[in-house]
């Protein structure tokens, strides 16, 4: 069962993903995924590769940025390059949530989307703390 955790109407997070959880991602209505884990981070997750060929038989648009620890500024700005263009709803995971929002976050923060107090109030509702992320 999939834990999708809503940040916004557009942008949603959860943990690792399973093949079905791309099916009810695809039925849910969202249009777009990102992927943010490393490949063989942990034994039995699914690689990217799955992750991938199930979205795209589901008709997903599917990104793989991995980070490990924080993201740097280039996952950052790849992060942002594809929201700019990606098709809504978006669906962003890793092992827990917390890279992706973390990098979700960043890229408001970074382009003046939304200002700190509001980012750190929509990651506290999908049970994420950024108050230390985002300085403050």
């Amino acid at each position: 069962m999939s834990d999708f955790r809503r940040v916004t109407d557009d942008f949603t997070t959860a943990p690792q993903i399973s093949v079905a959880d791309v099916d009810e991602a695809a039925r849910l209505g969202f249009r777009t995924i990102i992927n943010n884990r490393p490949d063989g981070e942990a034994p039995g997750q699914p690689p990217s590769a799955e992750i991938e060929a199930a979205a795209k038989a589901a008709g997903l648009a599917y990104f793989h940025v991995p980070v490990v620890g924080g993201p740097t500024q280039p996952q950052v700005e790849a992060v942002g390059r594809i929201l700019e263009t990606a098709e809504r709803p978006v669906l962003a995971f890793c092992r827990s949530g917390t890279r992706s929002i973390v990098t979700w976050s960043l890229v408001q923060a970074q382009s003046g989307a939304r200002p700190r107090d509001e980012l750190v109030r929509l990651g506290r509702d999908a049970g994420y703390d950024l108050s230390g992320v985002l300085g403050g």
